[in-house]
Order: C-alpha cells, then structure tokens, then sequence
C-alpha cells in the first residue's frame, strides 16, 4: 500500500503557494491555479513545503487525494500540460482556424469546435495528422481532448477514428465468407 499522503510537497523557487481557510493558491509569475478541499482535511504552507494532514479519521482517500493535486498543481504551474491526439484514415484531417478547430471525419459537413480561450491547439509539424493540446491544467485539458475524441472513437476493424497518441486500438477481424 502507498504511503505517499505522508510525503510533503516541495515548492519549487519561482511557486508561491497560500491557503486560506479550505482554498490552496499555488503562483507562479505568469499562472495561477485554485483548489478547494475538503473541511476533513488540513493543509499548511510551510517556507519551502506543503503539509497535508487529515482531521477525521474516515478522511485516508482525501488524505492521499488532496496531496496528489497539490503536488499536481505545482508540476502543471511550472511546466505545463500537453496532451496529443491523432487522426487515423486517409481522408481524415484537423486544421486549426483562429480559436476553432475544424474536423473532416467523413460527415457530409466539416464539424468545428470552439476551443476554448485558455487552451493552446496546435498541430504537429512533422505529422499532419497530430494536434496537441496544451495548458496548465490537466483536468481542461483532458476534457477538451475527450470532447474531440468522442467525434469520432476509433473503430476496431479498420482502426479509424480519433485517438490518444499512446492509446493501442485492439483490432477484429472482419467477416468471413463461404
């Protein structure tokens, strides 16, 4: 079993962290996340740590739970988070106009989505076929990547669709004739 809820988080140079009553702040000079925890947990900022101690003791999985994203969010300020999804079938294309994304998954019409203000959508330079997704939160970012994967999942026969750049596609065997 894991001990890491035991663990203090470092603080880099650069973050500042602050709690206020059940809200961490973690700052860095360009970004800034929030997170709200439960009143079952107490969290205290220290010089050049973070301490995550549990009031209850029924608390163990916001224990553990609280001192992950904290920790998290100290990563994701200072080095950001990218996620890359890629395009499988011939015809298939991504093509970022502005703030849209447009998608030609084979429907009688192109199908644009809105990225939002705080994510940066990029394609590859090398590989047309790959767009990568980045910000400081993972949570946006991850949520975005699932709304452009569910356009089109990818198929187990022939392998087309949208998928994550590390997702394996487990592929059937198609029918068999007489």
């Amino acid at each position: 079993m894991s001990r890491i809820w035991k663990l203090p988080v470092t603080i880099p140079e650069k973050v500042s962290v602050s709690v206020n009553w059940s809200t961490v702040t973690v700052k860095w000079p360009l970004w800034e996340l929030n997170y709200t925890f439960s009143e079952r947990i107490k969290v205290e900022a220290k010089e050049s740590e973070v301490v995550v101690t549990k009031n209850d003791e029924t608390a163990n999985a916001l224990w553990g739970t609280t001192r992950s994203i904290i920790d998290n969010m100290v990563v994701w300020v200072t080095e950001g988070y990218k996620k890359s999804l890629e395009i499988q079938w011939v015809w298939y294309k991504f093509e970022v106009q502005w703030a849209k994304l447009v998608l030609s998954i084979w429907y009688s019409h192109k199908v644009e989505m809105e990225v939002p203000s705080t994510l940066k959508a990029q394609l590859d330079d090398k590989a047309k076929n790959v767009l990568h997704i980045s910000w400081i939160d993972k949570q946006e970012v991850w949520e975005f990547a699932a709304k452009i994967r569910a356009k089109k999942k990818p198929e187990p026969y022939k392998g087309k669709g949208i998928r994550y750049e590390w997702e394996y596609v487990r592929r059937k065997a198609g029918k068999t004739g007489k």
